[in-house]
């Protein structure tokens, strides 16, 4: 059984971009549904290559099409997952600690600053999201702070990977796209910076408001 799932899960993590495409080619008639569908998936099985599925999403779909699916089925998944641990977590996070050396750092970062390193770390294609979704969910970092970070932080990341997907080639024999990608790419940096600092400054304001009556 356990070679069986093995099997499973070493298939699952060499899927490639034709098959993807393939996929979403036998079930275009469902419109939206496979392309949000598949990246909600891979908050479950992070097995799954997050950066094939947004980058066939980006081909089959459009540039933006692509994103916006990519993006609603990620930010879904995490949340989802975040929301799971939240209310089932229990020892998970004690056994993960365990199991994986070094982890009790992160959780205790993840603790700590709340939203600055949930929303860097979701900036960065090769983030194990998994792990930043389950730290997030057993720490005390409110689900508005979480869901903030998430959707800006992972918007930086898909946008980034779905731009290189669209027509990778092109950036071979049209190396300017690469200026437009970095452009676009400090943009949404600055914003999500910008999010950031209003977001610390509020909290900063909180207790020194009045108490209602």
């Amino acid at each position: 059984m356990m070679e069986w799932f093995h099997s499973i899960g070493t298939n699952l993590k060499h899927i490639d971009l034709d098959q993807v495409q393939g996929w979403l080619q036998q079930y275009s008639r469902l419109g939206p549904l496979p392309g949000i569908l598949l990246p909600f998936i891979e908050a479950f099985l992070p097995v799954l290559p997050l950066i094939v599925l947004v980058m066939g999403n980006s081909a089959a779909y459009g540039l933006w099409w692509g994103f916006l699916f990519s993006w609603i089925g990620v930010c879904l998944g995490s949340i989802t997952v975040f929301w799971i641990v939240r209310k089932l977590g229990g020892n998970l996070g004690v056994h993960i600690q365990r199991r994986i050396p070094g982890s009790k750092r992160f959780f205790h970062w993840i603790e700590e600053k709340g939203f600055t390193p949930i929303f860097i770390l979701y900036c960065f294609p090769f983030t194990p999201s998994s792990l930043v979704n389950i730290a997030s969910g057993l720490s005390t970092v409110s689900g508005s702070t979480f869901m903030i970070a998430v959707m800006a932080g992972k918007s930086v990341m898909i946008f980034m990977v779905a731009f290189i997907g669209h027509d990778w080639q092109a950036f071979i024999y049209q190396p300017w796209r690469i200026l437009i990608a970095a452009l676009v790419l400090w943009l949404l940096w600055f914003a999500g910076k910008r999010m950031e600092n209003r977001y610390h400054s509020d909290e900063h304001l909180e207790p020194i408001l009045p108490p209602k009556k």
